[in-house]
């Protein structure tokens, strides 16, 4: 158990993470200030695809806290009226490489195993699952259709959870530029932003997306982490009927809350260049491929227009799976990091909270504790 509950805990970081778990202080009655770099949502979260979904090979552990995330999405929706309009349990719909030999089978065997919602849907039924998706770009097998699975637009939500916070006697302080945590005596202190301005606290909670190893780092703690360059396109309002997410081998689809597309893709990403001044440059040659790939599989190959492009580094584990509680080496400071920021942001808020408050760590988070890269 925690010595006591912290009077005052810092948050560095305004993406999903750090606006969830600082809501959540709020909510036990810590006071909390929330501090970030430039505006909330300004990073990983404001450029997210956002897919909500547990439907990939994970071990269980992951598997378990992603559908515990989706779960808290679902109360999200049902205490908040409107919110279909930035969260959506549409489905999610997805078919394999067949150019490349692959095959869905085994996967959608693995959910059906673990009671996931899927159905196998045959080619000539897609149009009656996925109403805006040319059924002659699924692989001949056909795809998984998973109708429990959404999106959300995770600016929204920060924006609804800074609200609260502040209701709630919290404070949050934007546009501090590149902030570090305090440590005196082996504990955390506080934050000091790049003005040098300092905020005293009890306890530190690190959610800064891909800063967040070099910021360890500098207080000698080690973590993992393979966090590449990625980039979101998104799109201008498409008249079209879509609403899956789709998951298709050579790109990824949802749609936005003013109509349009976002999209993204593993291939395009590793097209990425990185300047040496660590800036990341896009080939409009390779988002003229994205969005071909986009309308390809899409009805009527609509012509799609670029509104803006989301681009930053993703912040991915070395291991693939996320960082969560307290550092080890330094009393007092916690730690968020996951790649996965949309399906878990709600619940990883709630469970760091209850850690930081009371002491107390769920079993869902006892694989992902940051000790395991000090082994």
């Amino acid at each position: 158990m925690i010595e006591h509950q912290p009077d005052h805990v810092v948050i560095l970081g305004g993406g999903i993470f750090g606006s969830s778990s600082a809501a959540q202080l709020a909510r036990r009655g810590v006071r909390v200030t929330l501090v970030t770099e430039g505006a909330l949502a300004g990073g990983a979260s404001g450029r997210s695809l956002a897919w909500l979904n547990a439907a990939w090979k994970w071990p269980r552990p992951y598997y378990a806290i992603r559908v515990a995330g989706i779960d808290r999405w679902r109360t999200w929706g049902a205490r908040h009226p409107g919110s279909s309009r930035y969260l959506r349990f549409t489905g999610g719909l997805m078919w394999a490489d067949e150019d490349d030999g692959e095959s869905l089978r085994d996967l959608f065997a693995l959910q059906r195993e673990r009671g996931y919602d899927a159905e196998w849907v045959a080619r000539d039924r897609i149009s009656r699952v996925a109403p805006g998706v040319d059924p002659s770009a699924v692989a001949a097998e056909g795809a998984i259709f998973n109708p429990g699975e959404g999106w959300v637009d995770l600016p929204s939500v920060i924006r609804l959870l800074a609200e609260e916070i502040v209701e709630l006697g919290g404070t949050i302080v934007e546009d501090a530029g590149p902030s570090q945590p305090i440590v005196a005596g082996g504990r955390a202190t506080g934050v000091r932003t790049a003005a040098g301005h300092e905020i005293s606290g009890d306890a530190v909670l690190l959610a800064t997306g891909p800063s967040v190893p070099l910021q360890l780092a500098e207080l000698g703690v080690q973590i993992g982490t393979s966090s590449p360059p990625a980039f979101v396109v998104f799109t201008t309002p498409v008249d079209l009927p879509l609403e899956v997410t789709l998951n298709t081998p050579h790109v990824a689809i949802r749609r936005t809350v003013d109509g349009g597309l976002a999209m993204d893709s593993g291939w395009s990403e590793r097209s990425i260049a990185v300047s040496a001044d660590g800036s990341l440059q896009i080939a409009e040659e390779v988002v003229g491929r994205l969005l071909a790939e986009a309308a390809r599989v899409l009805q009527a190959h609509p012509a799609l227009e670029v509104a803006r492009i989301g681009a930053g580094y993703k912040p991915v584990p070395a291991d693939g799976e996320p960082v969560y509680g307290r550092i080890g080496e330094v009393r007092g400071l916690y730690v968020a990091f996951s790649h996965s920021g949309a399906t878990q942001g709600l619940i990883a808020g709630e469970l760091l909270a209850d850690e930081i408050a009371t002491g107390y760590v769920s079993p869902l988070m006892t694989p992902f504790r940051p000790d395991r890269f000090a082994r």
